[in-house]
């Protein structure tokens, strides 16, 4: 059923911001009640800002992280705070629409159209408990926020690469941390959500008081309710040591037969991923990224195959505060374009190895391995259950002029010579017009599918990656793994 903008007179309601137009209400297509539905205008329900097509600032709210990605919504509603989320809800539930929850924007892949899209970005409240090691934030705190509150005490979440990612959208996914060979997926370290459930009610949810739903929200994605706060784990970190190693691309394969001797004999603490570079206006080049949770004499001695390869560029790596844990990557921290692909490799075989660096990366910008293993290859009791594949491929690029055509196909060459490689995929590196089914197994996917229908019936919520079918408008109920 298609959803319209009720052509009513449009409101203010109390407490929005003067100028933020509200929605007034919202009708099915061939209505003959033309009446707003659920009691009148959303401005008036929620504190937060409401905003519609049309409305100043609704072009900028809608946008993704990911700037090649076009986001359709019907509205952009940002929550003061958790009573909003709930008003929120219930006004969707009564109206019959969907609401698609991106604290900041990242994963999104445009499956949205007809949808409310909710930011909470500003619940963000952050409380350290150094004596317990927990952490309580909400749903709009981002990792860098965390390791500069936790870095005093000499604790760590587990963050992945990147400083403004939010706790919530990259656990919810399962996270796969700087630090997952050690302690796991970021997911299994959680204790408690907060929600706000498909009919608007607000729990808190643990393993004694909602098994199933615990289990589903570490890991399984946003389609089972909306997080207003996580609470989680914190795990030791006095010493980090950490930075990149920088060649010429020539040294490409002597940097990959190093990187496959150290990486076969790795202890957990030490994390290593191995990345083809084109910068733009820079030669080609290929580095080592390295974290290690103790001191820089024990990881320079297990790292000693890559020191000795000739013609270093640089060598950023020292002791590191666990603040200063996105530097090592120096991602970008401001929106823009760009196309993603990922995979599983069952292994770094010789012929894996050769196939990496069989043609020159470009149009990518980045060809990148990281190594997986440890505490990742072990059950998890999570959606993700376990990672057995050793290495994960993650391929990046923006798209040009023909819409990111050649970048996608470069990739689809990429990783059809990578064999083998198993076809499943971490819930956080799915890319748009991809399944939900190839991050779980069949059993774990029958599990989530069972609970959404059972929590969800209405379909209240649309997670980046549905459950019951694929992002972009794919067919429902999807087996294949493809």
């Amino acid at each position: 059923m298609q959803l319209q903008p009720f052509a009513g007179p449009r409101q203010h309601g109390e407490g929005v911001a003067q100028g933020v137009g509200v929605v007034a209400g919202f009708r099915t297509a061939g209505d003959e009640d033309e009446q707003p539905v659920a009691g009148g205008g959303l401005g008036d329900e929620v504190r937060g800002t409401v905003l519609a097509g049309g409305e100043e600032g609704f072009e900028q709210a809608r946008r993704p992280w990911n700037l090649a990605v076009e986001q359709h919504v019907l509205a952009v509603v940002e929550a003061a705070d958790a009573d909003d989320v709930a008003a929120l809800v219930r006004h969707a539930s009564l109206a019959g629409l969907t609401i698609a929850t991106q604290p900041s924007g990242h994963g999104a892949t445009g499956d949205t159209d007809g949808v409310i899209l909710l930011r909470t970005i500003r619940l963000d409240a952050l409380d350290i408990d150094p004596g317990e090691r927990i952490a309580r934030v909400g749903a709009g705190v981002t990792w860098g926020r965390v390791l500069e509150a936790t870095g005093a005490y000499g604790l760590a979440g587990l963050a992945g690469s990147s400083p403004v990612v939010t706790v919530t959208g990259y656990t919810l996914g399962g996270g796969l941390s700087w630090f997952g060979r050690r302690h796991g997926f970021a997911s299994q370290s959680v204790r408690a959500f907060d929600v706000v459930d498909a009919i608007g009610a607000r729990a808190r949810v643990t393993a004694d008081s909602d098994p199933d739903l615990f289990w589903a929200l570490r890991g399984g994605g946003g389609d089972f309710a909306v997080v207003t706060a996580i609470e989680f784990a914190l795990h030791p970190a006095p010493r980090l040591y950490g930075g990149r190693l920088l060649w010429p691309a020539d040294q490409a394969p002597a940097v990959l037969d190093a990187y496959r001797q150290v990486t076969g004999a790795a202890p957990e603490e030490l994390t290593l991923w191995y990345d083809l570079l084109r910068f733009p206006g820079a030669a080609p080049m290929v580095a080592v990224d390295a974290t290690f949770l103790g001191d820089g004499g024990d990881a320079e001695a297990l790292m000693s195959p890559l020191e000795k390869i000739p013609g270093r560029l640089s060598d950023s790596r020292a002791m590191l505060p666990i603040a200063r844990l996105g530097s090592i990557t120096a991602e970008p921290t401001d929106p823009g374009p760009g196309v993603t692909r990922a995979e599983l490799l069952t292994g770094l075989t010789d012929e894996v190895a050769a196939a990496l660096l069989r043609r020159p990366i470009d149009p990518l910008l980045s060809v990148q391995l990281r190594h997986l293993g440890g505490a990742l290859a072990r059950p998890s009791g999570t959606p993700a259950g376990r990672l057995e594949e050793p290495f994960a491929l993650y391929l990046f690029g923006v798209p040009g002029q023909d819409g990111g055509a050649a970048v996608r196909e470069r990739m689809r060459q990429s990783t059809g010579a990578l064999v083998p490689h198993s076809g499943r995929k971490p819930f956080t590196f799915l890319a748009a017009g991809e399944s939900a089914a190839s991050a779980f197994t069949p059993d774990a996917l029958a599990r989530l599918r069972a609970l959404k229908r059972a929590r969800d019936p209405r379909g209240i919520f649309r997670s980046d990656f549905p459950v019951l079918g694929v992002s972009a408008g794919g067919p429902e109920e999807r087996s294949d793994r493809s």
